[in-house]
Formats: structure tokens, sequence, C-alpha cells
């Protein structure tokens, strides 16, 4: 339902598991809460760093959209400088991750 708000008062993505891409390279992923001036707001988020990540951004995302969001922290503020494009983690799979076809043999 287009325009529809889970929760009245909120904004239209409070609640839903959104990836949030970071300036710094790190990617979130969790339920939106809200953005406020302190910076985006996020429940029970996966944290994906590049520096450290044994796997890409999108096999881990994919892994997540397997199996269920692996909790590294059950409330983070992002900064506003940090918090980069936001997008439903089902939008974001459906532009991002998707690999591209193969080939016709």
């Amino acid at each position: 339902m287009t325009g529809h708000v889970f929760h009245p008062g909120h904004e239209p993505l409070h609640g839903v598991t959104v990836v949030v891409e970071g300036t710094s390279g790190r990617t979130w992923v969790g339920r939106y809460h809200e953005r406020n001036e302190r910076g985006v707001v996020m429940h029970d988020v996966a944290i994906h760093d590049p520096a450290t990540a044994a796997v890409s951004r999108e096999e881990w995302i994919e892994k997540l959209r397997r199996f269920g969001i692996a909790v590294d922290e059950p409330f983070v503020i992002l900064p506003l400088k940090e918090a980069g494009p936001i997008a439903p983690l089902v939008e974001w799979l459906e532009t991002k991750a998707r690999p591209a076809p193969a080939p016709p043999r």
C-alpha cells in the first residue's frame, strides 16, 4: 500500500529492515527507527567493515537475506556525516546485489 506508515507519527521506514551505506565504506543492516539531529537510529544491527570482513558486502548481505540478521549491536546511532544512502533491504537486493545474468551458450 503506497504511502502506508507502519506506525502513525513515524517515518515510512520506521520498523523496516534497511541497508545503510556509510561514507566510511562500512555498511549497516538493521531495523530503522528514525533520523534525528544525532543521526540515524537503528535496532538489531549487523555491521560489515570491508577492512576486516572475510567476504564482500554483497556476499555478506546475501547471507543475511538467507539466514537472518546476525546482530552485532542491539542499538546504533550513525552520525549524519557517516550515514549515506538508506534503502529497504528488499529494494537494495533488487538493485545492487543481483548478479548479472550468465551469457547465453
